[in-house]
């Protein structure tokens, strides 16, 4: 069944999808890798970009730009031998491009670096982010993460014996983080295979995500920030309660109109499709018609996060779904809370809520 807002989108490669360990070439010098997750998001995709440097020794040096790496676990890495011994023609991985420092895309870059010898180049913030994470005994879960879930409603039960136990969850999904990275920022020109790549940041979804855009080719490697089906998580976290994230996240999508209309985006998940200024609408008007529904709830009820989230998400959730969800649903509350249409208050049982301005 076609999801109702794909109609406005283009699937040039239609239903075609890469097999397992394998490539699909989707256009010159880029083939398409997907790579399955253990997660209800149940793929990644990757790419491989032909390309040529100059090493120290001023020879050119022909192989691959790799741009995102999935999570680091024995089948991903058995995917990645698959791709070595029959996508690579023969040549090496080069160098080692993450978007962001989250799990399914930086999972194997500590991996991929050091068989390949190859540079991480990846957002100073992002970096610096993944390796505060990988040492945290917490690792966006434990005791930190049950009191921020507690202070936003959740009452006492699984999810939160769940958050509790999920300690060095981030740790075992990547690999060590290389030693040493470069340094890519917003507006920075990577130049791959000849043709030059402008880097384009990102904010709310990532610390500093980075997608990469080719006006040659007029391809787009989106990351998280534009997905065809889905819209990237936003979250708030127990590290920086007092985040705005969606603001940063439809900030960030506005840029992306910029672009021409019809260039061709790889995103990270879901198929490459066109239609990019069609999906940056619906993504926007998606989230500020989630603010209206919340909006409306507050004029009968002081809100907390836990109470928007059947206003959120109409699905059953997991307990690995729900700890995006209780990220995001603070999210939309500080976005209105910023915008100064509710304001905070602690109730009498510590939990967090959110409710008009009275006269």
């Amino acid at each position: 069944m076609t999801h109702p807002q794909e109609s406005a989108l283009h699937y040039p490669l239609g239903d075609q999808l890469p097999a397992a360990g394998q490539c699909l070439s989707i256009a010159d010098g880029i083939k398409w890798i997907r790579m399955s997750l253990p997660f209800a998001l149940d793929h990644i995709n990757l790419w491989l970009l032909r390309d040529h440097q100059e090493d120290m020794h001023g020879q050119i040096v022909e192989g691959w730009t790799v741009v995102d790496c999935c999570v680091n676990r024995p089948e991903a890495r058995q995917q990645w031998e698959q791709i070595f011994a029959s996508e690579l023609e023969g040549l090496p991985i080069l160098r080692i491009i993450v978007t962001h420092m989250h799990p399914d895309h930086i999972g194997l870059a500590g991996w991929l670096c050091e068989h390949w010898k190859a540079p991480l180049w990846i957002s100073a913030t992002d970096y610096n982010t993944a390796r505060v994470a990988i040492k945290d005994r917490d690792g966006f879960g434990g005791e930190s993460g049950s009191e921020f879930y507690s202070l936003h409603g959740q009452p006492e039960g699984d999810f939160l014996k769940h958050v509790r136990g999920r300690g060095s969850y981030y740790s075992s999904l990547v690999a060590q983080i290389p030693e040493t990275y470069r340094r890519i920022m917003d507006g920075s020109a990577i130049i791959i295979g000849g043709r030059n790549w402008t880097c384009i940041a990102g904010y709310g979804h990532a610390p500093e995500h980075m997608a990469l855009y080719c006006a040659e080719t007029n391809i787009l490697i989106s990351g998280d920030m534009v997905l065809p089906r889905i819209s990237a998580n936003v979250s708030v976290h127990s590290s920086e309660p007092e985040a705005n994230p969606l603001q940063l996240f439809l900030d960030s999508l506005r840029r992306y109109l910029e672009l021409p209309q019809d260039c061709y985006v790889l995103p990270s998940h879901g198929k490459p499709f066109t239609g990019l200024h069609q999906r940056v609408h619906q993504l926007i008007e998606h989230h500020e018609a989630r603010l209206q529904d919340i909006m409306q709830a507050a004029q009968t009820q002081n809100l907390s996060a836990t109470d928007i989230l059947p206003t959120l998400f109409k699905r059953q959730l997991d307990a690995h779904q729900m700890t995006f969800a209780m990220g995001e649903a603070p999210a939309h509350l500080h976005y209105l809370w910023f915008s100064q249409k509710l304001m905070r208050r602690l109730d009498e049982n510590g939990v967090l809520r959110f409710q008009l301005h009275r006269a």
